[in-house]
């Protein structure tokens, strides 16, 4: 009587045992180009998981999806990848308690965006974030110029923390709502208080041209000091 189920291609996909052993280099080899990728996609790319976890996620979940379908892939060597992931995540992680250089390339570290209402320009180099996209995070919190800002960060999440000044404390700061942002010019056209475009640096200029001497752009946009709204 022939049996239900063919164990040898259920479980091996009638593969020679040694494929173990290519299926555990394999799984390693596409683990570390995963992690590298992601790394390389930035924090942003990955957002609300860390670098690491996203991973995770990827590498178990085609493991266990793959078998439950395609019936060229084995139950064994889907195990075995299962097996190599976790040492490999266990590995991962006690190298992170151990080295803290080791962590920050896996997980990335904290970095300071805005810093006493202006732009940390090296930091924000760093970071696959464009302008217009951090404003929108800046946005969706109520801020509605850098001056009321204090500090931002990216956290190793990808998300944003904003922590604030009091109100007796708001000074002028670059707009970032587009209707006031979209005003920068080169020429300054009266007196007044204007903040760089590029990296928030706010100052009393005068009529005509001027230079930053933060970051030597030469754009200007005029600058706001109203309070903000929770």
């Amino acid at each position: 009587m022939k049996e239900i189920f063919e164990w040898d291609r259920l479980f091996y996909n009638n593969l020679p045992e040694a494929f173990i052993l290519e299926v555990i280099f394999r799984s390693t080899v596409m683990f570390t180009i995963l992690l590298l990728t992601l790394k390389l996609a930035g924090k942003r790319g990955v957002k609300q998981l860390s670098i690491f976890e996203t991973v995770i996620i990827i590498a178990l979940g085609s493991a266990a999806g793959d078998p439950m379908f395609y019936e060229d892939v084995g139950i064994i060597p889907a195990a075995i990848v299962f097996s190599t992931i976790i040492i490999l995540y266990r590995t991962v992680t006690w190298l992170t308690g151990k080295s803290k250089k080791f962590e920050e390339f896996i997980e990335g570290k904290t970095e300071c965006l805005i810093n006493d209402g202006k732009f940390s320009i090296t930091s924000f180099k760093k970071e696959s974030l464009a302008q217009d996209e951090f404003f929108a995070e800046l946005r969706i919190k109520s801020i509605e110029h850098l001056g009321q800002v204090r500090h931002a960060f990216i956290e190793t999440s990808g998300e944003i923390s904003v922590f604030y000044y009091e109100d007796k404390d708001v000074g002028y700061g670059l707009p970032i709502v587009p209707l006031l942002f979209e005003k920068k010019n080169k020429i300054i056209p009266e007196d007044g208080v204007y903040s760089c475009s590029f990296c928030g640096n706010t100052e009393e200029l005068k009529k005509g041209t001027s230079t930053c001497k933060d970051c030597h752009k030469d754009e200007w946009v005029p600058s706001i000091n109203t309070k903000r709204i929770t």
